[in-house]
């Protein structure tokens, strides 16, 4: 039997994990200011071709955006307030963020994002926590989203660490299962305190 190599480095998602919806009333209000059926507004942003074009760098944020105002019928005015109002309730988790520079010494520790052409530069000049992270990999800059293989890889590649040293976090499951088939450890992301929980254990961290 193979013994299982020590976990050398960390992989976290952004969005649902780090950077977080917590209050979904200014999108509950956004789809009734615009008369849509509930959650419309989110599958337009998160859930259409072009949201996926842009996570792919095929889009920018600004095609996404217009391409919703135009389905939705928005002046430009109108359509600078609902995109502001949209993202109103996103918070990034600075507990996590404080545990995570507290893990780093001795573990290295990557950013893996579906995310659009902008991400990088939030990362940097507005939640400023880039340089928590070894590496960031954002799949509008790279051209492969999770849950393609091809994607962990690259990721395990830039860190220079094997499948087995590495624990993985994200929100939805399929991303997980994706890394887990290269043999990456994952945890399913529900609850903050829980997932630190659990790499206390799987890291040995007894303080």
């Amino acid at each position: 039997m193979v013994k299982s190599a020590p976990f050398k480095a960390i992989l976290w998602d952004l969005g649902g994990v780090l950077l977080r919806t917590e209050d979904w009333e200014p999108r509950h209000c956004l789809d009734r200011m615009l008369n849509l059926p509930n959650g419309k507004i989110y599958e337009l942003v998160f859930e259409s071709e072009m949201s996926r074009k842009a996570t792919v760098g095929e889009a920018t944020n600004d095609d996404l955006w217009m391409w919703v105002g135009e389905q939705l019928e928005l002046s430009s005015d109108k359509l600078t307030v609902v995109r502001d109002e949209f993202w109103s309730g996103d918070q990034i988790d600075m507990d996590l963020i404080r545990s995570i520079r507290a893990r780093k010494a001795g573990t290295k520790m990557g950013l893996l994002s579906n995310g659009w052409p902008s991400t990088r530069r939030f990362l940097e000049d507005r939640w400023h926590i880039a340089d928590i992270f070894d590496d960031i990999i954002v799949s509008a800059e790279v051209g492969l989203a999770k849950p393609d293989q091809r994607i962990y890889q690259l990721a395990l590649d830039r860190l220079g660490v094997e499948a087995e040293q590495t624990i993985f976090i994200d929100d939805f499951d399929e991303n997980i299962q994706g890394a887990r088939e290269l043999g990456i450890h994952g945890i399913l992301f529900q609850d903050p305190q829980i997932v630190m929980e659990e790499l206390k254990g799987l890291l040995n961290i007894t303080t």
